[in-house]
Formats: C-alpha cells, sequence, structure tokens
C-alpha cells in the first residue's frame, strides 16, 4: 500500500509520465511486495528553481531530469527487498519512459498501521490485524 510522491521538472509529456507511473507500479508489483490494485500515487511538476539538489552528490551524475520517489509504505521491507527494487526500478525506467539511472532517487518511509486511512473515516488496516 504504498503511496508514491513523484516529483520531477515540469513539462514532460502526458506519454512520458503515464509511464513513469506505469512502470513505477509494475516494479512495486514485481519487486516490493505489492498487489496489482494497490496504486496510489501524487505527480508533482516543479519549475527548474523548485527543484534544488546537488547534482553530484554521493557520486551520482543528476541532470535537470532527476525524478525524486517517495514511497510512504505501510510495513517495512527487508533490505533485500528495498536493493531488488531499486534496481528493477532503475532498469524499467531505463526503458521506459528512458529515464537515466543517475537521475533516479529514492527515499521509503515506513509507518504503523494506525496511521493510514483509505477513506470513510476508517482506519482500514487496523481490521486486518
Amino acid at each position: 500500500m504504498p503511496l508514491a510522491r513523484i516529483s520531477l521538472a515540469r513539462g514532460k509529456s502526458r506519454e512520458y509520465l503515464r509511464a513513469l507511473s506505469e512502470e513505477l507500479h509494475a516494479a512495486l508489483v514485481e519487486s516490493f511486495e505489492v498487489p496489482q490494485d494497490d496504486m496510489f500515487q501524487l505527480i508533482h511538476q516543479h519549475d527548474p528553481d523548485e527543484m534544488v539538489f546537488d547534482p553530484h552528490y554521493m557520486d551520482v551524475d543528476r541532470s535537470a531530469d532527476a525524478v525524486f520517489i517517495m514511497l510512504a509504505t505501510g510495513r517495512p521491507r527487508s533490505t533485500q527487498t528495498k536493493l531488488r527494487f531499486y534496481r528493477t526500478l532503475a532498469d524499467r525506467l531505463a526503458v521506459r519512459p528512458g529515464i537515466r539511472p543517475d537521475d533516479i532517487m529514492v527515499v521509503i518511509s515506513s509507518s504503523q498501521r494506525d496511521e493510514w486511512s483509505f477513506g470513510k473515516g476508517l482506519a482500514q488496516l487496523l481490521s486486518e490485524a
């Protein structure tokens, strides 16, 4: 049940955004233990002066096409699962829509079951415990 916040520079086509969304979701399903119908994404496009980052931090060569993905997840995943997801995501996005692996940054944050409400004023995950 990750909630993905995707931030990137303004101006990409609808097809590019759709491909980014679809490939992120495919990588989550394939390698991050997410069900197929569990898809929640927010895409934020920013003007150039609204994206401030070091293009070479951690020996990475980021361009103006950098994409930042923040995942809020319910249950924690193992380190091995996260590493598999990072690789799968980079491989998929390199093919479609054509994002360089150096331009993909991911941050994952986990939370507790009672910190999610999917609507109706309920904490639906508590009933699954």
